[in-house]
C-alpha cells in the first residue's frame, strides 16, 4: 500500500487524510512493533540524510525516541505539540490543522487550546487499532509540515502487514 501526496499541503483534504487513517489502521500493535517502527523510520531517515527527530508512543508512554544528525532540541519540542493533537482529537496533527484550514478557523480561538502545548502541523499519526481506536501516536520532525506526514505515511504503510 503506497500513498502519493500533494507537493503542496493546500492540496491535501482533511477527508484524504482520513482516508490515510482509516487504510493504516491495524488489527494488532505490540510493543515490539513500537520498536519496529521506530527502527524503520530511523533506517529510512538516515540513508536519506534526513535531519530527523522520531518518536513513537505507546500505552502513554515513549517506547522508541530517536535524534538523526542535524535535528534540533526544537524538534523534540515539536513532537511533543504535535503527538498532544493525536492525543488530544484521535486524529492525525496534519488532519486537524487542515480542517482548521478549510474552515477558515484556528485551533486557538479555544482558549484551553495553547500554541505551547498543540501544534496542529504535520507528522503526528495516530496507531488505530480496528474496532478499538488509537491507542499510540508515531511522529516526525524535521522537515516541511507535509514532508513530515509523507515520511510517517510512507513508512507506516511499507510497515502495515
Amino acid at each position: 500500500m503506497t500513498f502519493s501526496l500533494p507537493t503542496t499541503t493546500a492540496t491535501m483534504t482533511p477527508d484524504e487524510i482520513a482516508a490515510q487513517e482509516a487504510a493504516l489502521t491495524f488489527g494488532r500493535f505490540t510493543h515490539l512493533d513500537a520498536l519496529s517502527l521506530g527502527e524503520a523510520l530511523t533506517r529510512e531517515g538516515l540513508a536519506r540524510g534526513l535531519p530527523l527527530a522520531i518518536d513513537v508512543y505507546l500505552f502513554e508512554r515513549t517506547i522508541y525516541s530517536s535524534a538523526l544528525p542535524g535535528s534540533t532540541a526544537d524538534n523534540l519540542d515539536w513532537i511533543r505539540r504535535k503527538r498532544n493533537i493525536v492525543l488530544r482529537f484521535g486524529k492525525s496533527s496534519f488532519r486537524v490543522g487542515r480542517e482548521r484550514a478549510v474552515k477558515g478557523v484556528s485551533l486557538y480561538d479555544n482558549p484551553a487550546i495553547s500554541p505551547v502545548d498543540y501544534a496542529p502541523h504535520g507528522g503526528a499519526f495516530p496507531i488505530l487499532i480496528e474496532g478499538l481506536g488509537p491507542i499510540g501516536v508515531v511522529t516526525v520532525s524535521g522537515l516541511p509540515q507535509h514532508e513530515d506526514h509523507a515520511m510517517v505515511i510512507e513508512v507506516l504503510s511499507s510497515f502495515k502487514r
